[in-house]
């Protein structure tokens, strides 16, 4: 998948560099817990980040196979990764989805392995 497949659904981020589309809810304490980690490292420039509600966007969710909340998708220059990231050998990230949340130091060890 490539970030030109989700103009479709208006999530349009940048071919080039790292970009995170972050799934998650109002509702839901985990999203509350990663989002301002996930906005530093937007703000510190070390990503592109997009943010969707999956309670507005429920075709997409479905698209996507989201079925849990928090759902981080990891793009490298316009592509899903097509790798899986481990930290501490275990398998954070599988071919470029996360599902859950995690720390800051966790993530930024997982934005620097893409």
């Amino acid at each position: 998948m490539d970030i030109k497949e989700l103009r479709q659904y208006g999530i349009d981020g940048s071919n080039k560099g790292k970009l995170i589309v972050d799934i998650s809810s109002d509702w839901c304490g985990p999203c509350k817990l990663l989002t301002p980690v996930l906005e530093k490292f937007r703000d510190e420039g070390f990503i592109e980040l997009i943010k969707i509600n999956i309670d507005e966007n429920h075709e997409l969710s479905q698209i996507l196979n989201v079925y849990a909340v928090p759902t981080l998708l990891f793009f490298k220059d316009g592509k899903l990764l097509d790798k899986d990231i481990k930290i501490h050998g275990e398998t954070l990230v599988n071919r470029g989805v996360m599902i859950g949340a995690t720390g800051e130091i966790i993530l930024k060890k997982i934005i620097e392995q893409m």
